[in-house]
């Protein structure tokens, strides 16, 4: 089947091909490594502990260990899955993409894995924050963007021990390093809706961070 280029059917099916890649990419993000490893291999739901959250950072915490290595190999594949799956559908169904176009469903894909991991209908929409799942995508969408993005959160969390910090960076230095890159306005909205869903994901830790009460990472878990 060839995507129709022009005419009546062109919007219609196009909507359906940008709805399908996005649920795909949507419901691979659903799974949440965190929850996946507490729930069904330690019998211990991780959202129970610590701070609440389903992301690596509260994992580690509460039950460090090697399946915490398991937990970071599930969050990246899934985010690598949903966009190579997104860029297959498209070469599948409208050829091959041009360097932007390829850009703008990695992006799209990137956006809607995230939404699942931090949203996963599978587990109450309570998911993780998104930096793990975030850090695979960066990686997947531009090498330029992910040394601006990844860089800047290493050094502050070596700095600092704040792993919020770093994500803050990450969420605000995204946007801006996709635009340097691409220089094209529909990647740059995607990266702006990236970017503020990780800081919105954040709200509590820059709180913290404000009032100086937020958690330095340690090698120690609780």
């Amino acid at each position: 089947m060839e995507w129709p280029m022009s005419g009546p059917g062109f919007l219609p099916y196009s909507i359906l091909v940008v709805v399908c890649m996005a649920l795909i990419a949507y419901f691979l993000g659903c799974f949440n490594g965190a929850v996946i490893v507490s729930r069904y291999i330690l019998r211990d739901d991780v959202r129970s502990h610590g701070s609440g959250n389903a992301g690596l950072s509260n994992f580690y915490r509460t039950f460090g260990g090697m399946l915490t290595f398991v937990v970071i190999l599930t969050d990246m594949l899934k985010a690598v899955l949903a966009i190579l799956l997104a860029v297959q559908v498209y070469c599948l169904i409208g050829g091959a993409p041009t360097d932007l176009m390829a850009g703008l469903v990695r992006y799209w894909a990137g956006l809607w894995c995230l939404v699942g991991h931090m949203f996963p209908c599978m587990f109450h929409f309570k998911g993780g924050k998104g930096i793990l799942s975030g850090g695979a995508i960066v990686i997947m969408l531009d090498w330029r963007v992910a040394l601006v993005v990844w860089g800047g959160f290493f050094l502050l969390v070596l700095l600092t021990r704040y792993i919020s910090l770093g994500s803050c960076w990450a969420a605000g230095s995204f946007p801006v390093a996709s635009w340097l890159v691409f220089r094209w306005w529909p990647i740059t909205v995607l990266a702006v809706v990236i970017g503020g869903l990780i800081v919105w994901m954040h709200r509590g830790n820059i709180q913290r961070l404000l009032s100086g009460s937020e958690r330095k990472f340690s090698f120690k878990k609780s």
